[in-house]
């Protein structure tokens, strides 16, 4: 297989954050009320959950190559419990403390209708720790890869799209919002 599965991981890993970039953009647009006559909310709320949905499976597929492949030699349990692997701990660990918090999204999400829904919001909430967390894990772990222009490029594109979809979010009102305070 050679550096097939390399590869596979670096690249899934990529996409993963592109559609996790996309998932925080659109739940801070939806968080905060924005829509319009072409994209109304039930629309942004679909769309995020659907490329949420994919994240996950690109992140699946991230994680399982990165095991598979022999080079590293990364356990399951080093996806999952931070810091203990022998293989870059620190960068592999963050990574692990992404996949944690996003597992903790996941499953409150799974089970909302039976949450309090300020226990739901505050792990939901959780999920503006884990992108930036996700996205040192690939700086961290990248290797050479991570010097590469266009990647960089890629990565300095998801954040400003972050750091702008948050801050629209935080400055955002809404009639209902400011009611309810």
């Amino acid at each position: 297989m050679g550096q097939t599965l390399w590869f596979a991981s670096r690249a899934t890993g990529l996409v993963s954050l592109l559609l996790l970039t996309a998932t925080v953009v659109l739940g801070a647009s939806h968080s905060g009320r924005v829509a319009t006559t072409r994209w109304p909310r039930f629309t942004l709320h679909a769309v995020h959950r659907n490329l949420s949905l994919l994240a996950v499976a690109f992140l699946a597929v991230h994680v399982a190559t990165a095991i598979v492949d022999p080079y590293a030699g990364i356990a399951w349990l080093d996806v999952v419990v931070p810091f203990a692997s022998t293989y870059h701990p620190f960068w592999l660990g963050l990574g692990a403390v992404a996949l944690d918090l996003l597992v903790a999204v996941i499953v409150t999400s799974l089970v909302r209708t039976r949450l309090p829904l300020r226990v739901w919001r505050a792990v939901h909430l959780a999920s503006y720790a884990l992108w930036p967390v996700a996205l040192v894990h690939g700086w961290g772990i990248g290797g050479s890869d991570s010097s590469l222009s266009w990647v960089l490029a890629l990565e300095g594109l998801c954040l400003a799209a972050v750091v702008v979809a948050v801050g629209l979010r935080l400055r955002a009102t809404h009639p209902d919002s400011e009611a309810r305070r």
